[in-house]
This record gives C-alpha cells, sequence and structure tokens, in this order.
C-alpha cells in the first residue's frame, strides 16, 4: 500500500480550506484517510501563524514509514525544516511552443528583408549622389561658351486666344441622335 501526504480539499465554494492527511494513495483526494496531520488556510496571509499547522511528531513518524509526500506538501515541509525538498528543473517550461518559435523567425526574416531594402535604398541614393557630383563637376571643367540670347516668351496678353466655339458643338450634335436611339 503507498501512503500519501496531501492535503484534502474542504470549506465551502470559494473559501477552500484543506486538511494535511496521511492517506492510501489510491483513496479519492477528499475521501477516507488514514490521520489527519495539519491544516492549511490559503485565504490568511503568508505571515499570519494559523496558515499552516503541522503535527510534526507524527508526519515524521509516517515519513519513517515510507509516505511520500504531494509536492505542495514537500514545500510545507521543507519550509518547517522537516522534509528536505529538491528543487526542480525543467528547462524546456520557458521555450515557446512551435507555432510562437515559427513566428519569431518569421518576424526575423521580415526584419532582415526589410534592413536589406533599406541598405538597397541607401546605396541607390549614394550612386545618384555620386552622379550629380560628377555631372557638376563635368559642366564646371567644360569650356564655357558665350550663351546664345533667348529670346523672350510672348507675355499672356499678346499670345492668341484660343477658339472654343467646336467643343461647343460637340454636345449639341451628340443630343439629336441620343434622341433618336430612344424613339
Amino acid at each position: 500500500m503507498a501512503v500519501k501526504i496531501r492535503l484534502a480539499r474542504g470549506g465551502a465554494k470559494k473559501r477552500p480550506y484543506y486538511r494535511v492527511v496521511v492517506a492510501d494513495g489510491r483513496a479519492p483526494r477528499d475521501g477516507k484517510y488514514i490521520e489527519k496531520v495539519g491544516t492549511h488556510n490559503p485565504l490568511l496571509p503568508k505571515d499570519h501563524e494559523d496558515r499552516i499547522k503541522l503535527d510534526v511528531e507524527r508526519i515524521q513518524y509516517w515519513l519513517g514509514q515510507g509516505a511520500q509526500p504531494s509536492d505542495r506538501v514537500a514545500r510545507f515541509l521543507d519550509a518547517a525544516g522537516i522534509f528536505k525538498r529538491e528543487a526542480r528543473n525543467n528547462p524546456n517550461k520557458a521555450k515557446p511552443g512551435a507555432k510562437a518559435q515559427a513566428r519569431v523567425e518569421e518576424k526575423k526574416d521580415k526584419k532582415a528583408a526589410a534592413i536589406e531594402a533599406a541598405a538597397d535604398a541607401k546605396e541607390a541614393e549614394k550612386a545618384a549622389a555620386e552622379e550629380a557630383k560628377a555631372a557638376e563637376k563635368a559642366a564646371a571643367e567644360a569650356p564655357v561658351e558665350e550663351a546664345p540670347v533667348v529670346e523672350e516668351a510672348p507675355s499672356a496678353q499678346e499670345a492668341p486666344v484660343a477658339e472654343e466655339a467646336p467643343a461647343e458643338e460637340a454636345p449639341a450634335e451628340e443630343a439629336p441622335v441620343a434622341k433618336e436611339e430612344k424613339a
């Protein structure tokens, strides 16, 4: 028979109260137990003396008989100095799942593509700036000739006015055709 030291829940709905019991490992959580060896009231503050009460002598007796404490009871016993609880290490617990890892990789790829595009744009700007400098330099080195005299464009008052009559005639011609199609 595998004997366990574990919590049995009591109390009202949303008002838990636990008994620390020694029970057969096959018995239901709140079912029949061999002996009550303490209590736990999680509603009290952590530093309150009545939050956890343990019968140390009986717990040591049952541990000597081979009883195994549950994880939560082992924490209580470790805090009381009765039982040394081994720290657990689950390195995979903090790792994200497969989908989350895929999203992270996708974000990295997008970020790398954006950085690459920005670098390409900077290179294109530099090349355009260098070409502009080269063109200015070539223009500055070219021999300066006398600039030909450019005639001034006629002013707006002197410019001939374009006739707008043909534009007005086109809609007038289309209107009668539309009426004939309906009839």
